[in-house]
């Protein structure tokens, strides 16, 4: 199993910014100490190609990225404080998961510790997404490995507005959200399959509905590859959530996605996604867990 993974990824930003940037260095000390993963398996991204990123997005909107002149509001919506360094650690990412993309055909499944960044536009960022790497590593995958029909299954708990726009209109691709309907963000584009759940829903509730959905989806669609968004901000204690999955049900949330892959024969991309405990502890357990269930299910 090979993970994406850079220094970078966890630079710290301003004083007081609410985005828990330690769980990027914290969870791969964690998943090293512990032995599900080794040195060995850590690549470090190389640089983004520019045709790539534009097939996803817009020329605009990435050169007031690349110039650093989005305007306040444009900023303000991303979440993020723009900076040179900011840009660059995004490119990292999304060639994270571009280049997860070829390591997952070899291994069956491979994991960026950064990524899922399902609220960037092909004209804006927005929710703490300046790109969509996803997007760009489908797109990958199409060029690369000629595949007509991709998954991208998104268990964070904000709706893939992003990547919903961004394939709205492109049969090769089958969006699935799965999401707190009262959640951000307040307009939600349309997946494929879009699935709302109300506040304080519990485990027997959520995995019940992903048991009624995802084998069906995996049956009709018969898809060459996957994409996880497994995020853990379903998770009871987080502060932005507002579910009431707990650390067992988010594990075996986990379990059910890569059964199905590997029952299938399919090769899955995971990355990150959300996770905003006021426990760093428990994000980095519940985000350990899905590494130690795909070294489990792949080794």
């Amino acid at each position: 199993m090979r993970v994406s993974w850079d220094p970078i990824y966890a630079h710290p930003l301003p004083d007081g910014h609410r985005f828990p940037m330690e769980k990027y260095n914290l969870l791969p000390e964690q998943l090293k100490y512990e032995g599900t993963i080794a040195i060995a398996d850590i690549f470090s991204p190389g640089n983004l190609d520019e045709d790539l990123l534009l097939s996803v997005h817009e020329e605009e909107y990435w050169e007031k990225l690349k110039s650093l002149s989005l305007s306040r509001s444009e900023e303000r919506k991303t979440g993020f404080p723009l900076s040179a360094q900011l840009i660059d650690r995004e490119q990292r990412i999304m060639q994270g998961t571009v280049e997860c993309v070829d390591h997952a055909f070899t291994d069956g499944v491979s994991m960026n510790i950064a990524g899922g960044t399902p609220h960037a536009f092909p004209s804006h960022g927005e929710g703490f997404c300046l790109l969509n790497d996803f997007a760009i590593a489908s797109e990958y995958a199409k060029r690369k490995y000629g595949l007509k029909r991709i998954l991208i299954v998104d268990l964070d708990v904000h709706q893939g507005n992003g990547t919903a726009k961004i394939f709205e209109n492109d049969p090769e691709v089958f969006t699935l959200s799965v999401h707190g309907e009262k959640n951000y963000p307040l307009h939600k584009m349309t997946s494929n399959l879009d699935l709302g759940v109300e506040d304080g829903i519990n485990d027997q509730e959520y995995l019940g509905l992903l048991d009624n959905h995802l084998p069906k989806i995996f049956e009709d669609f018969n898809p060459e590859m996957v994409f996880y968004q497994c995020g853990v901000d379903i998770l009871e204690s987080d502060k932005l959530g507002r579910l009431g999955v707990t650390l067992n049900g988010c594990k075996r949330r986990d379990e059910m996605v890569f059964e199905l892959v590997k029952r299938n024969d399919i090769p899955v991309v995971c990355a990150m996604g959300g996770g905003y405990s006021e426990d760093i502890k428990i994000i980095v357990e519940a985000h350990a867990n899905t590494f130690r269930l795909a070294n489990y299910f792949f080794d």
